[in-house]
C-alpha cells in the first residue's frame, strides 16, 4: 500500500539514480526497486542492507538475474542519500498544482481538477488524507455489539456523523466473534450516510448492490421493507446472497431478494417506493483505501463512466412509483459523474425534481440518527458532498430525485 500511495515519488527518486530510463526497465525490476526505496525511506525498522538484499533476490527469483547488479547499484546509491523515516518529511505542500501533485504523489490532471472544483485548500486536504492510513469505521447492528467488542479487546470511539457508527482505535475487528456473527460491519461513515438517505419504503430497489453494505444498512434501518438487490454478474450475486444471509437476522432473511441483472435494463414490472442507484464510478473519493486507482484512471475514462451512469439512472427512474424517490450516489469527486449526470437526467425527464439533501439530513438529525451538529456542512448546493480530509471519511456524492 505504501508503494501504491507514493509510486510517483518513488519513481522520481529511482530515475535520479538510474542509468536507464524507467520506461526501459522490466516491470519486475521496477517493482523490486520501488519496494526497496519505500523501505529505505519510509519504514524505520527495516535495515537498509536488508531492504537492498531482499530486492536483489526478488529480481533474481523473477528470472531477471542479469539486472541484479544494476538494482544493487541503484539502491546503494539511493541508500546513501535518503534520510531515515522519510515519510515524516514527505508531506503534500506547495502553492501550485504542480508542486502539490509532485509532493503528494498524485497525477497532475487530478489535482488540477480538485483545485478548480473545490479550491486549493480543500485539494491539499484531499491529497493529505489520501496519503494516510484511514481509520476503520464500523456500523453497529445490534445493541450488544459495542459491549461485545470492548470485551474482545477492541477500543472504539463514537462516530462523527451517525449514532450507529464507531471508529476503531485499536484492535483487529475482523478476528472478533462479534464481527463474524454479523453484529457489526465495516463501512465508511459516508457510505452509511448514503444508505440512511434512502429512508423508509415498503418496496426498495438497490440497483448496483454488491458488495452489499448499503443493502444491509437499508434493511437494518427498516426491517419491514421488501428489498430487491440487483447485481450484474451471477457469481457476484451468489456471493452477495451469502453475505446478506450472514448479516441478516432471522426475521430479515425473507425480506431481501437478490437478482442477477443489468441495472441498465431492469426486468421488473413492479414499481418501487425507493430506488438506490449507487453506480459504478471512478472511485476518486476512496484513494486512501484504493491508491492504485490514481495510476490507472485517465481523464478519458470519465466520459465512458458517465455514459454508463446515465443509463443506470434512466433505468432506475423508470422503476419508481409516483411520489417515490431515487437516490443517486457515487464515491467520486468528479463533476462529470455527479452533478452532470443528475442535471442531464432532469433535462430529459420532467417528472422528477431534486429534493434538498439538507432537509433529509435535518430529518435524520431530529430522529437522532445523525449526530453531526451542522448538517449543511455535508452538502454542496442541493446535494450530499463529502470530501476526504475536509470530512473524516471517504468522498461521496448523493442526490435525491422525487417522482412528482
Amino acid at each position: 500500500m505504501g508503494v501504491l500511495r507514493w509510486r510517483s515519488v518513488l519513481d522520481s527518486q529511482i530515475a535520479g539514480a538510474s542509468t536507464q530510463p524507467l520506461s526501459r526497465l522490466d516491470l519486475e525490476v521496477l517493482t523490486a526497486l520501488r519496494l526497496a526505496v519505500y523501505q529505505l525511506g519510509w519504514l524505520s525498522r527495516i535495515p537498509g542492507r536488508a531492504a537492498i538484499n531482499e530486492s536483489v533476490e526478488l529480481v533474481k527469483r523473477a528470472r531477471k538475474r542479469s539486472a541484479a547488479p544494476f538494482v544493487n547499484a541503484v539502491l546503494r546509491k539511493l541508500a546513501a542519500g535518503i534520510p531515515p523515516n522519510h515519510e515524516a518529511s514527505q508531506r503534500a505542500s506547495g502553492a501550485s498544482a504542480e508542486t502539490l501533485a509532485a509532493s503528494s504523489a498524485h497525477p497532475l490532471w487530478m489535482v488540477e481538477r480538485w483545485i478548480q472544483a473545490y479550491g486549493f485548500d480543500s485539494a491539499l486536504r484531499i491529497c493529505l488524507y489520501n496519503q494516510s492510513i484511514p481509520v476503520t469505521a464500523i456500523r453497529l447492528r445490534h445493541p450488544e455489539a459495542e459491549d461485545r467488542l470492548h470485551a474482545e479487546g477492541i477500543e472504539l470511539d463514537p462516530g462523527v456523523f451517525l449514532a450507529s457508527a464507531r471508529r476503531v482505535l485499536q484492535g483487529d475487528i475482523t478476528n472478533t466473534p462479534a464481527f463474524r456473527a454479523g453484529l457489526c460491519v465495516i463501512q465508511d461513515e459516508a457510505s452509511q450516510l448514503v444508505a440512511a438517505l434512502v429512508g423508509r419504503g415498503l418496496h426498495v430497489l438497490d440497483c448496483c448492490a454488491a458488495p452489499g453494505g448499503k443493502t444491509a444498512a437499508i434493511a437494518d434501518h427498516d426491517p419491514n421493507s421488501k428489498i430487491v438487490a440487483v447485481e450484474l454478474h451471477p457469481h457476484r450475486a451468489r456471493l452477495l446472497r451469502r453475505l446478506l444471509d450472514t448479516r441478516a437476522n432471522n426475521s430479515e432473511r425473507g425480506n431481501i431478494g437478490v437478482v442477477a441483472a443489468d441495472a441498465r435494463s431492469l426486468p421488473f414490472a413492479v414499481k418501487f417506493n425507493r430506488v438506490l442507484a449507487d453506480v459504478p464510478c471512478s472511485g476518486t473519493g476512496t484513494l486512501a483505501r484504493n491508491p492504485e486507482i490514481k495510476w490507472r484512471l485517465t481523464p478519458e475514462d470519465l466520459a465512458d463512466l458517465q455514459v454508463r451512469q446515465l443509463a443506470i439512472l434512466r433505468s432506475a427512474t423508470a422503476q419508481v412509483a409516483a411520489g417515490g424517490r431515487v437516490i443517486y450516489s457515487t464515491c467520486s469527486l468528479e463533476g462529470e459523474e455527479n452533478e452532470d449526470v443528475v442535471e442531464r437526467l432532469l433535462k430529459e425527464n420532467s417528472s422528477f425534481r431534486v429534493i434538498d439533501c439538507r432537509a433529509e439530513l435535518e430529518r435524520l438529525q431530529q430522529e437522532g440518527e445523525l449526530i453531526c451538529s451542522d448538517p449543511s456542512s455535508l452538502t454542496r448546493g442541493l446535494y450530499l458532498r463529502t470530501l476526504p480530509g475536509v470530512h473524516p471519511c471517504e468522498g461521496f456524492f448523493a442526490a435525491i430525485l422525487e417522482k412528482t
